[in-house]
């Protein structure tokens, strides 16, 4: 089944707004066909951002949303808020959010549902320690993320949805999985969402995340169950992310 690639790039709290101004005229001018484009900017950049990108087919995306609806919640920001700024996409269940700021399984499914109720594509992030890779327990996390949000939302739920697998051990350390080990799991997540529903799950784009970069790109979306990939820091250098979706494109 055919899937159109997607990339999207994961700025994380970095940018500036002339960063914002090169990148934007940069993809405006280098987009290649056949791929879509997401920018996930820190919060503050999102409309700068959003009015860069224009009519320019690119894609806006938030790194995080609340899992509430508005309120009295200091610091937080909605689903409704990132909407009005025209968003597309939020991040959710990212290794960071759940390593440095104890997201559960629990919290990331009521964030999925809460982006998925105000109509945002939420891109759910999967993947597993060193620990837990040497431990030979990849599969069993991986799907265990994934059907936590399952069991609560619904195999339907994946229609309007995008699954990130995300290497804790291969963001930012420079190691990549190699496309054959990256493959496999693709292939592992793709499969358990099949056996909920094959339709859903031949239509599901699966993301790579773990240091891609413009020299190991193309092999990794090579691969068949391989639709893309959520991009940290080569995101921030618009020749580099360009080479990166022309690979996906």
């Amino acid at each position: 089944m055919t899937r159109t690639p997607l990339v999207a790039g994961n700025w994380k709290m970095n940018g500036r707004l002339a960063l914002v101004r090169e990148l934007a005229a940069a993809l405006r001018d280098g987009k290649p066909e056949g791929v879509e484009v997401a920018l996930c900017p820190p919060y503050p950049y999102l409309p700068a951002l959003g009015e860069a990108l224009a009519g320019s087919g690119l894609d806006l995306g938030a790194q995080n949303l609340a899992d509430h609806g508005d309120g009295a919640f200091t610091g937080e920001v909605s689903a409704e808020m990132l909407l009005e700024f025209g968003c597309r996409f939020v991040i959710v269940g990212h290794s960071e959010r759940r390593q440095l700021y104890g997201e559960d399984d629990d919290q990331v499914v009521s964030k999925f549902l809460r982006a998925r109720e105000a109509g945002l594509t939420p891109i759910l992030c999967v993947g597993e320690t060193l620990r837990q890779r040497e431990a030979e327990e990849t599969d069993q996390v991986v799907v265990r993320q994934l059907m936590a949000v399952v069991e609560a939302a619904g195999v339907e739920a994946l229609e309007r949805a995008v699954l990130a697998y995300e290497p804790v051990w291969a963001i930012g350390t420079g190691l990549t999985a190699t496309p054959e080990q990256a493959q496999a799991v693709h292939a592992g997540l793709r499969a358990a969402v099949a056996d909920r529903d094959a339709d859903i799950a031949g239509r599901l784009r699966i993301l790579y995340g773990g240091s891609v970069k413009a020299d190991n790109a193309a092999p990794l979306f090579a691969q068949p169950d391989i639709d893309g990939g959520l991009i940290g820091g080569a995101s921030l250098k618009a020749e580099e992310f360009i080479a990166i979706c022309r690979a996906a494109g």
